[in-house]
């Protein structure tokens, strides 16, 4: 099973219109955006998607109209994760049918099962698709941590492929490098991760930064690939201040209020998601007017 899934993805946002409805012209409008800008890979309805709040036929169409709009021109990884395993299996059969390249589960929450608990998880995911699968280990909002070891025994799977390792720790990501079998492939789920990461044997990002900055994003993943370590470490520092701009309050409120201020999107989540703090709203403004994008526009 095989997906080449190198550099910068991005993991979208669902824009929603004031009446709280899904935003299809502007979902559009950001995959084009995505594409004009050289983007390497799309990953729709993760969390960053505020998934958990979308309804199972607003899921579905969000899928289609990326896999849609995108045309083909980069693959296409589906967000289908939760914490009922027959019920991800059941998904996974359903999204096989979108036209997507592959999908990214995140370790179940609020379950906090065991490493064997996780281990059979991903493995009856994996058996129930011939869809390549990536994992998402982010115990900061699971509460469940995918182990190196237990990654290294996933990583004997044919069909899952990768890891969205946001662990938040550079030793465990290091660990992982060291764990999983060859060709698999180890993505920094952190945005600020993604330097030190690739620097390491990383793959490359699912990013939540590239919703603003698809291109430069994209360029720094590129430069760690070449071992041009010099030029994207001056890049990389560049771009971390809006990295942690978009971290300021939980993801994604953060990255949709910059998108809105760009002229991209309208600024709309659902509950329990809430707009910002006008204190760290300004913070934000703040980084944007200086890595001058509050400039572009919806015309973009």
């Amino acid at each position: 099973m095989s997906l080449e899934i190198r550099g910068c993805g991005t993991a979208l946002v669902t824009p929603f219109r004031k009446d709280g409805s899904v935003d299809e012209a502007a979902l559009r409008r950001l995959v084009q955006f995505q594409l004009r800008e050289g983007i390497d890979f799309l990953v729709p309805c993760g969390t960053t998607g505020e998934n958990p709040t979308l309804e199972h036929g607003e899921y579905l169409g969000v899928i289609r109209v990326v896999v849609e709009e995108a045309g083909g021109k980069v693959p296409i990884i589906a967000g289908v994760g939760g914490n009922y395993t027959k019920k991800i299996c059941d998904l996974a059969s359903e999204v096989e049918g979108l036209g997507v390249q592959g999908m990214l589960s995140v370790a179940p929450y609020y379950n906090k099962p065991t490493q064997e608990g996780l281990y059979q998880h991903f493995k009856a995911i994996a058996e129930s698709t011939d869809l390549p699968v990536i994992l998402y280990n982010v115990p900061g909002r699971t509460a469940s941590n995918i182990e190196p070891a237990t990654v290294g025994r996933l990583s004997q799977i044919p069909n899952i492929v990768g890891i969205k390792e946001a662990s938040g720790s550079i030793v465990q990501q290091m660990e992982v490098l060291r764990a999983v079998e060859p060709g698999f492939r180890v993505l920094s789920g952190d945005d600020t991760f993604t330097f030190p990461l690739m620097a390491l044997g990383g793959q490359g990002v699912i990013c939540t930064t590239s919703n603003q900055i698809p291109a430069e994003m994209t360029k720094l993943t590129h430069l760690l690939l070449e071992g041009k370590y010099d030029h994207a470490r001056k890049l990389h520092f560049q771009l971390l201040p809006l990295m942690q701009a978009n971290f300021l309050e939980t993801n994604p409120g953060p990255v949709k209020a910059g998108l809105a201020m760009m002229g991209l999107i309208e600024e709309v989540y659902r509950l329990p998601m809430v707009p910002m703090k006008p204190e760290n709203r300004a913070k934000l403004e703040r980084v944007l007017a200086a890595q001058e994008l509050l400039s572009k526009s919806a015309a973009h």
